[in-house]
């Protein structure tokens, strides 16, 4: 049963930009050429498309998947507007009677997906997509971009949130994410993988995420000394300042920010937290605790910022650093490790038969697929299983891929950020312990079915008895 909103989205064409250019054009040239030579043959049989993760990016071994929303989104509001038509006809390169079609072409197909949030691995379908090829192919730039940018967000939050060992992690990136877009998806995604709250206040106020900040340097700057700037922000917020302390000399800043919680302790006020972002973390996070401790202020907290990623914060949390929290920037944001997956999105089935490919180093799997999850008694993860779509499912497993647009309308309402969170959460207390490591992780069990091995094995030597 479809919500109001998506009803609404389904009736709405895709937003257009001052030029009444839409989305329809994000797409590339030779997704176009080729849906005129399909329609031009008659090539216009129903298709699948599958997209999934060839190879893990560095030092992973599992993924979060996220992007269905938007891609559902897309779907329904797929359409060709006027200027978008008028710009491929100045291109010179498509026949009129193709134009016409585009410009009535709506998607009308099914979609297959895992949930959002749902722990995956590589080479498992994580999205399915069966329509007229036209309407698959033109597809892929969008659905790439959307499952690989939030796919690999998610996955580098979910791995310092990890690093962190249960002590808040604040997403703090938006000013050098790679674009405006990745700074809001980077604060949701974060958000669903395990961060307890986001800077970006834009964000926070679209996706109902806890807004956080403490205070720049600048600020500091601006008052003729470093405690007239904490008195002052003090003022402001009295119950929930966090002091940055090292600006100057962290050690005077400490004693500075010492003298103002005192202060705000004898109004009935409690600083909440000083923050580190420069210099030895570790030695002057242990030394600035100790005054706190000795001054009696053991219930205000330090934070530490400053191009965390998750090893960063693992050695500091490895070594018991005294720290409360840890805001997160630049390395999370960009996924500067490794800031971008081997996502691909590739024909599986035309016209009721298997397609693959042989490429090497790319060889794909053929049919619709099914993946399955296996499940230890306790509920932790042992294994899946990739089938095809029509097979019985493999004994204890639990089907990942649920049909969530038919006739290009979503089936039911899209979960709330809230209970992708959970479903994260879940999936992730029962990923082996040995599979979440930071480095030298191990790998997941996941295994093909023996029909699937079967098919692909029949298609190979098929392949290769054909004439040359």
């Amino acid at each position: 049963m479809m919500n109001a909103q998506s009803q609404d989205a389904a009736e709405t064409p895709q937003a257009a930009d001052a030029n009444g250019l839409s989305l329809a054009l994000f797409t590339a040239l030779y997704e176009l050429t080729m849906a005129q030579a399909y329609w031009q043959s008659g090539h216009t049989d129903e298709a699948t498309f599958s997209l999934f993760i060839r190879r893990y990016p560095q030092d992973r071994s599992y993924l979060v998947f996220a992007g269905i929303h938007d891609i559902l989104t897309y779907l329904e509001q797929l359409r060709f507007t006027d200027a978008d038509i008028d710009y491929l006809r100045s291109l010179g390169r498509f026949d009129e009677d193709f134009l016409r079609f585009l410009s009535r072409l709506r998607f009308q197909g099914t979609v297959r997906a895992m949930a959002e949030g749902t722990i995956f691995f590589a080479n498992e379908p994580v999205l399915e997509i069966t329509a007229p090829v036209i309407e698959g192919q033109i597809l892929e730039n969008y659905v790439l971009n959307r499952v690989n940018l939030q796919t690999m967000l998610a996955t580098k939050a979910a791995r310092a949130a990890y690093a962190a060992q249960g002590r808040p992690v604040t997403e703090f990136g938006a000013r050098r994410t790679p674009g405006l877009d990745a700074a809001d998806q980077m604060a949701r995604v974060g958000y669903m993988a395990g961060f307890a709250a986001t800077g970006n206040v834009l964000a926070a106020a679209r996706h109902g995420i806890t807004p956080a900040g403490t205070m720049a340097h600048s600020f500091i700057g601006a008052f003729p000394s470093e405690i007239d700037a904490f008195r002052a922000y003090a003022r402001s917020f009295p119950d929930t300042a966090i002091l940055l302390i090292d600006t100057y000399d962290v050690i005077e800043g400490a004693r500075n920010a010492i003298t103002v919680a005192q202060e705000l302790r004898e109004r009935g006020h409690r600083l909440a937290a000083v923050r580190l972002d420069s210099g030895d973390v570790l030695s002057l996070s242990r030394r600035v605790r100790a005054m706190l401790d000795e001054a009696l202020l053991e219930d205000v907290g330090i934070v530490i910022s400053g191009e965390l990623d998750e090893f960063a914060i693992d050695e500091l949390v490895r070594a018991d650093a005294p720290i409360n929290g840890f805001g997160v920037g630049t390395k999370i944001g960009s996924s500067a490790d490794a800031p971008w997956t081997d996502a691909v999105y590739k024909l599986v089935e035309y016209a009721d038969a298997p397609v693959f490919k042989l490429s090497t180093g790319k060889e794909t799997l053929p049919g619709r697929k099914q993946v399955y999850r296996r499940s230890t008694d306790d509920g932790r993860y042992s294994g899946d299983v990739v089938t095809l779509a029509d097979e019985p499912p493999p004994v204890g497993g639990a089907p990942l891929l649920q049909q969530v647009m038919q006739d290009g309308r979503r089936m039911r309402r899209d979960p709330s950020l809230n209970e992708s969170r959970a479903l994260f959460q879940r999936g992730f207390a029962n990923l082996p312990e040995t599979v979440k490591a930071l480095r030298g992780a191990a790998a997941y069990p996941v295994e093909v079915s023996s029909p699937l091995a079967d098919l692909r094995a029949r298609m190979t030597r098929a392949v290769a008895a054909r004439p040359r």
